[in-house]
């Protein structure tokens, strides 16, 4: 039987893998040297501090409006109009408790979250929910390509040269081989998906109806109440994903941010919570506003049809801003890139082996891409 003592013994530092793991913190836009736990006095020192830590929550985040994101958001918008938005509110306090929950538990126990699984509930729930984590980001690749290939297919790119410049960046991604490089490689690519900011703007959106279904929830009159709940289902399981736990512990770990600056990863959480609503709002506006009055409004066929939507009633810039958010390095490669760490950080403290990527180990990973890639060829 288990008891109070058993959940309050702290885990500590004594199950770190790595030595690299242990050092300073050199984040993309700053560092902080190991043993500097000095308050910081006046609003730069405090910004220089946040600047250093950025990067855990707003990835996670920004990473949550993938391909899968674009098709769910916009087929609300495209069926029911903004009527919907209030689930995006709802799910606010959700992603800050769950995700400051493993920030937290990453500060202080130093290990991934795979491994508190497998210290608190043993060998059998700790492989499955490796297992099932891995399954589901194979998945998730899959469903990232779909995305490349329709709104390719839209800018009429050759589709298989297209996939491999896809695939090659995933690979960056994952086996640059230098944390900073990572780090700042993924920033790079989250600003755009800002992409989405000059479409809202040419679309012109109704922001009062918009603000108002925010905050007042209610379901469409006209829509068959299974499927309204299905999309209701849909929206939650792509705006909130198990993924988003193993990540940001592991991210927290190994960016080796301690307790001492909890506040300020709690500050960068916020700040990827406001990105990634923002941009959920912007897709479901976008498709609302663009075939409102039109005969394609409430019937949603994929991400492709919503750009060519865009491109007949709007003009064909924000189409092509919009499939480019959908498929090009500028929005998706971060969040195609999020699925080898996570997976292999949750492997290694599983196994308890070192968590570094060998070249065997690259090779490895790449040759599961290529198969993930043919076999998605083949299927779509």
């Amino acid at each position: 039987m288990s008891s109070i003592t058993e959940f309050a013994t702290p885990l500590g530092r004594s199950a770190v893998l790595d030595e690299a793991q242990i050092g300073h913190i050199n984040g993309a836009l700053g560092t902080i040297r190991q043993g500097d736990i000095a308050p910081r006095t006046g609003w730069l020192a405090k910004l220089r501090t946040l600047l250093a830590i950025l990067g855990p929550g707003l990835i996670v985040m920004v990473g949550d409006n993938d391909a899968g994101a674009f098709g769910t958001y916009t087929q609300a918008g495209q069926d029911y109009g903004t009527t919907l938005l209030w689930t995006l509110a709802l799910l606010i306090p959700v992603l800050y408790v769950n995700q400051e929950m493993v920030l937290r538990l990453g500060a202080v126990s130093g290990v991934g979250h795979a491994r508190l699984i497998l210290e608190r509930f043993g060998k059998f729930w700790g492989a499955f929910s490796v297992i099932d984590l891995f399954l589901l980001n194979a998945l998730t690749i899959v469903t990232e390509f779909i995305g490349i290939s329709l709104a390719l297919g839209y800018l009429g790119v050759p589709k298989p040269l297209g996939v491999v410049v896809a695939a090659t960046l995933i690979m960056i991604a994952a086996c640059t081989g230098n944390f900073r490089r990572f780090e700042r490689f993924s920033l790079l690519l989250v600003v755009g998906s800002l992409a989405l900011v000059p479409v809202f703007l040419m679309v012109h959106p109704p922001v009062g109806r918009m603000v108002g279904d925010f905050l007042m929830p209610r379901l469409p009159h006209d829509g068959s109440l299974n499927e309204v709940m299905l999309l209701i289902i849909a929206i939650v399981g792509t705006t909130v994903a198990p993924w988003q736990l193993f990540f940001q512990q592991s991210y927290v770990v190994d960016k080796r941010i301690t307790s001492r600056f909890i506040q300020y990863e709690r500050a960068d959480l916020w700040i990827g919570i406001v990105f990634v609503t923002v941009g959920a709002v912007a897709l479901m506006g976008v498709a609302a506003a663009t075939f409102a009055g039109h005969p394609e409004f409430g019937r949603f066929s994929d991400a492709g049809g919503v750009a060519s939507g865009l491109e007949k009633y709007v003009g064909a810039v924000p189409a092509v801003l919009f499939a480019l958010a959908c498929s090009t390095p500028a929005s998706s490669a971060p969040r195609r890139s999020r699925c080898p760490p996570p997976t292999r950080s949750a492997m290694c403290w599983i196994c308890a082996t070192r968590c570094t990527v060998s070249r065997p180990r690259q090779r490895r990973f790449m040759r599961s891409i290529a198969v993930l890639l043919q076999w998605q060829q083949h299927s779509f």
